[in-house]
């Protein structure tokens, strides 16, 4: 082999490592930059405009009229996609179970036509994950859920990411919160189905917030497995700040182990981990 072949391979590799290296600095950096954004300037076109306002009155009050019409209808239709048809849904008034597979070829929800059963009026979710990406990036997932009914519930998420600069000699870190109400818009036995709004926070010298939204699902298999995938979507700074997540859940009693995997995107750089970890029910 070549010797300048070698030392262009050498020198690509250090490249790839020294970027590799910079994730959660160029984060930090890309969320703490301002943007600069203006938005106090003067519009050319509004006395021109004025003279002709009076002119126009009646067509947009007519305009006005049919967008709040539609308005209205869209309100309508949006209300029930989001929260649904309490009279009319039968799966939206399922009672709480106590924990996961507690009823018979039943998850977080039950519906008493199977027998009397137990209602569970509230319960807390915890949580722990190991998230792996090298030995030189890697972290912590923690997530707490209150229920205090089968209604909502509010949903909080913890991250900590550590990332090593082995060459350096240093270590960097970034720590990221999600706080969110959630809410299960389906409520099936073996089904679930929902959305969550609230906030993000990122700490870490970062020490900016934004608005978060975000959805999830978990399905039941009858020997107490389950599947359950869910993303949230933020903005901090007009850089994106989100974080997708898939695994697996084997369920014994009031507790499971779980085994997946997670994507986050904080400003530009992209982490991906493999997850271990454990859950309980209160």
């Amino acid at each position: 082999m070549k010797p300048k072949f070698v030392i262009l391979a050498a020198l690509c590799f250090l490249t790839v490592q020294g970027h590799a290296q910079e994730k959660v600095a160029k984060s930090k950096k890309a969320l703490t930059e301002s943007e600069g954004v203006n938005y106090n300037k003067p519009s050319t076109s509004q006395a021109s405009s004025s003279s002709s306002s009076n002119t126009n009155s009646f067509g947009e009050t007519l305009a006005g009229g049919i967008v709040g019409v539609l308005f209205n209808y869209t309100l309508g239709g949006m209300w029930y996609v989001l929260v649904g048809d309490y009279k009319n849904e039968k799966q939206l008034n399922n009672d709480l179970t106590q924990y996961p597979f507690y009823e018979p070829e039943a998850g977080n929800y039950y519906n008493p036509k199977f027998g009397e059963g137990s209602v569970y009026v509230f319960r807390i979710d915890i949580k722990d994950k190991f998230i792996y990406s090298s030995n030189d990036l890697l972290g912590n997932h923690l997530e707490l859920k209150v229920r205090p009914f089968q209604y909502f519930y509010l949903k909080a998420d913890y991250y900590q990411i550590y990332e090593f600069q082995k060459m350096a000699g240093t270590r960097d870190n970034l720590s990221l919160f999600y706080i969110n109400l959630a809410y299960d818009r389906l409520r099936f036995e073996r089904f679930n189905l929902g959305w969550t709004l609230g906030a993000s926070y990122v700490g870490s010298e970062v020490n900016k917030a934004g608005i978060s939204f975000g959805a999830n699902a978990e399905y039941f298999l009858k020997k107490n497995i389950s599947f359950m995938a869910g993303a949230k979507w933020s903005f901090i700074n007009n850089e994106p700040v989100h974080a997708c997540e898939f695994e697996s859940r084997w369920h014994k009693k009031n507790y499971y182990v779980t085994a997946g995997f997670e994507h986050l995107r904080i400003a530009s750089p992209q982490y991906n981990f493999v997850t271990l970890g454990a859950g309980i029910y209160f």
